[in-house]
């Protein structure tokens, strides 16, 4: 096919720019000329372009103009904002661990101290456990007081105001508003779970001596073998099991990589949440904003376990009108949290909030908790009616969601999924 009939088959008008995207380099020749493969309009093209000094790599976007039965590469993009967060994404994906089996490894360490790094020519059986040092204990207490515990939320308490209370504080102090928080409110004590990490590695770096930037970019993360298989999954596969809590100390390098793979862990759900905001939906629409997140909690028998959120925000463009007759967006609000109890097993729950009209989803794995759910619909539907909603569904159901997984596609996160 000539080149004529490719520009044609493409509805490129002489003269006309287009944006592409650079697919591949087949080729790289002399000369400062490269064969390229383009994606232009969703459609391949290769072609023999003159780049000099300019340094492409697939993914790159550029800009190309028709001229004649020619193609001229006028000028590469300028990097987007998601291609960054998607390489930092890419680089903590492998290395997460996960936050309810690295707070159990940290209250051992909390209880029983952390074993201090061999001194040159120090045997290892010679080193006894020394206590964490008093910054990283003081933070890692605060976090500890902080966590809800699953027997002070009782059913039918959603209405109170302590209630409340402790939910939001709950998500806020989560870690996906880190920074946005220390910038509101500048404190070195905020109550965080990524600022309190942050703090205990500090701690503990400085007792090792030497610049603690360069001692900390040393440490490879530690990471659970469930987020290397599914780094992305929401929700991650949930289990009763509660994590082990080893009654021996670990060493204070192990305890810095675990922290390290942790911090990892909430990083990683908040650039995974910018992406999933940045980007399309691929066929279906795209929310308008999504957060993910980790919200630890400990049960009665102050074991540390792990709820999954998940919030979107949809919005209709074309749902109302205003007074000055202009369109009124509408949002919906979506909310999926997947969360394992002892007794009750594993939970998820489905919630849709348009303005006044709620409707929700309950998941069993259980027949008994399933039976348990529907007796108390009747229940959460006044609560719901009681806070002026509509309820416009209510149902229970055994077994648990499909959740599409999120794949990895080039180099960038596919978020279609």
């Amino acid at each position: 096919m000539s080149a004529r009939q490719q520009l044609d088959q493409l509805q490129l008008a002489n003269r006309e720019t287009v944006l592409a995207r650079v697919a591949e380099i087949i080729q790289r020749q002399g000369g400062g000329s490269a064969e390229v493969l383009l994606d232009v309009r969703g459609k391949p093209l290769q072609v023999s372009a003159t780049i000099g000094a300019t340094e492409l790599t697939p993914g790159d976007w550029v800009k190309v103009m028709r001229a004649g039965n020619e193609l001229q590469l006028m000028g590469k993009l300028a990097q987007a904002p998601e291609a960054t967060i998607a390489r930092a994404l890419a680089q903590r994906m492998p290395w997460q661990q996960s936050l309810d089996s690295g707070l159990a490894k940290l209250m051992t360490a909390l209880n029983r101290g952390v074993i201090p790094e061999p001194t040159p020519g120090q045997l290892p059986t010679t080193r006894s456990p020394q206590p964490l040092p008093e910054a990283a204990r003081q933070a890692l207490e605060t976090l500890l007081a902080r966590l809800p515990s699953s027997n002070t939320l009782a059913p039918g308490a959603g209405t109170q105001n302590n209630t409340v209370q402790q939910i939001r504080q709950w998500i806020a102090e989560s870690g996906l508003f880190a920074e946005s928080r220390l910038t509101q409110t500048p404190s070195p004590a905020l109550p965080d779970l990524k600022l309190a990490i942050g703090r205990m590695i500090t701690a503990l770096l400085a007792e090792q001596g030497g610049d603690k930037a360069v001692l900390f970019n040393r440490l490879t993360p530690l990471a659970s073998p469930g987020l290397v298989q599914a780094p992305l999954q929401f929700p991650q596969a949930l289990t009763s099991t509660p994590p082990a809590m080893s009654s021996e100390p670990t060493s204070v390098g192990q305890t810095l990589r675990m922290l390290a793979g942790m911090l990892n862990r909430i990083t990683v759900n908040q650039l995974h949440s910018q992406i999933l905001t940045a980007r399309g939906g691929g066929d279906t629409p795209a929310p308008a904003s999504t957060m993910l997140m980790d919200l630890p909690w400990v049960t009665p028998q102050a074991e540390p376990r792990v709820a999954q959120l998940r919030i979107e925000q949809h919005k209709d463009e074309a749902s109302s009108k205003s007074r000055d007759g202009k369109r009124a967006a509408i949002s919906e609000w979506r909310l999926n949290l997947a969360i394992d109890l002892e007794q009750a097993g594993a939970l998820n729950f489905e919630v849709s909030l348009r303005q006044q009209e709620v409707s929700a989803r309950v998941w069993a794995e259980k027949q008994d908790t399933l039976k348990q759910v529907n007796e108390e619909l009747p229940l959460l539907r006044r609560s719901l009616s009681e806070l002026g909603l509509e309820v416009t569904d209510l149902d229970c159901r055994r077994g648990s969601p499909t959740y599409p997984a999120t794949k990895l596609e080039h180099r960038l996160v596919d978020t279609r999924a």
